[in-house]
């Protein structure tokens, strides 16, 4: 499919002029809903991830390496965690607990780790349980290869689907060209492990030689959003495009998601990547945004507290400092507002196990929507 060199520009026109827009079915825009944001955490850099521990407290991963434990008011930081390389866009990533987070006090990090083949860095998955305030029992399950010093791509964000996988996220790590159609490499994919790190049996590469065994879907340029649909249970991803085309894309086992041989994006610099938007055998998003929001964070509402958000999906944009709301109809997107428009750059967002909505801002902290 041949792009009109003015497709860009329409986009841009049209996605500029406002953010909530109809949809051509004529379904009629959601009333206002109003809410008051309270700052939960304060003095945060970058709250890249952040969990609830049943006992309310909350675990939040800080870029920089620093691994917080807030409580009460209270913030300390937790002892012994995984060291980091602190470089560009690596650092300390997210965090996630074991479904049996009660029975088995598993916690799970993605981190840019310099462990490994070359210099540099490269993106590295570990589990560990919290002791006293300190991270014991530390295992690595995965670590991407070969490291690289570039600054740029490395992911990640974790997921559990229900029967106890684990999905995280490696960006390509700037080798566009390279890694993200090359199953035998790391970098731009989605992987699938068993909790303990394990492979899976049935992950859709274990029998091809040379495959890393561990890749469930190929061809993605920097996911930095998962999140699991509440009805149907089927992993939805968000990743960054270049100059446009950032995309939610609905992640299909062993699929191919056509990074860089399609794109809606072009280069930083203005000029073509590829004449192509779509090609047999290669996936279609769900949803594309140019111009560039810099998506990070994504979650579904299932809460009973915003009712007339019920369904929808929330994400972050770093590029637009707002929290952006979008209403689903089929898989497709009939609806965009802004929330929070201004308040900073939106890291990450959570429905906490309290019902409410949590917002992980850059410079700022975590804030909690409350209707009023």
């Amino acid at each position: 499919m041949q792009k009109s060199l003015l497709l860009p520009y329409f986009f841009v026109v049209l996605l500029s002029t406002s953010c909530a827009q109809k949809s051509d079915k004529g379904i009629n825009l959601p009333e206002t809903f109003d809410f008051t944001e309270e700052l939960v955490v304060g003095n945060i850099q970058n709250p890249w991830g952040f969990v609830f521990l049943p006992n309310n407290a909350i675990l939040i991963s800080e870029k920089s390496g620093k691994l917080l434990l807030s409580t009460s008011g209270s913030t300390i930081e937790v002892e012994n965690s995984p060291k980091v390389y602190n470089r560009g866009q690596g650092g300390l990533l997210d965090i996630e607990l074991h479904p049996d987070y009660e029975n088995n006090g598993w916690i799970y990090l993605s981190y840019a780790s310099t462990e490994g083949e070359g210099k540099g860095g490269n993106t590295a998955v570990m589990r560990a349980k919290l002791s006293d305030n300190k991270l014991v029992d530390k295992q690595i399950l995965y670590k991407a290869s070969p490291n690289s010093t570039r600054g740029q791509h490395f992911g990640s964000r974790l997921e559990f689907d229900e029967d106890g996988h684990l999905f995280f996220s490696i960006g390509e790590r700037g080798n566009r060209d390279v890694n993200p159609q090359d199953i035998t490499r790391d970098g731009g994919k989605i992987y699938r492990l068993n909790d303990d790190g394990s492979i899976p049996k049935d992950n859709p590469f274990v029998d091809e030689s040379g495959a890393k065994k561990a890749i469930y879907s190929y061809g993605h340029r920097n996911p930095q959003g998962l999140a699991l649909h509440p009805e149907t249970k089927v992993l939805w991803e968000h990743e960054h495009g270049p100059r446009g085309g950032d995309e939610i894309n609905i992640i299909k086992k062993g699929k191919n998601y056509g990074w860089p041989i399609i794109t809606y994006g072009i280069n930083y610099s203005g000029t073509e990547i590829t004449d192509e938007t779509s090609r047999p055998g290669m996936e279609q998003p769900l949803y594309q945004w140019t111009p560039s929001i810099a998506p990070s964070g994504m979650t579904f509402v299932t809460s009973n507290k915003y009712p007339k958000w019920k369904g929808n999906l929330l994400v972050g944009s770093l590029a637009f400092q707002y929290l952006e709301r979008l209403e689903l109809n089929d898989n497709k997107v009939v609806y965009r507002e802004k929330l929070l428009d201004g308040m900073g750059r939106v890291r990450n967002v959570r429905q906490g196990p309290d019902g409410f909505i949590y917002v992980g801002i850059e410079g700022k902290g975590i804030y909690r929507l409350v209707p009023k």
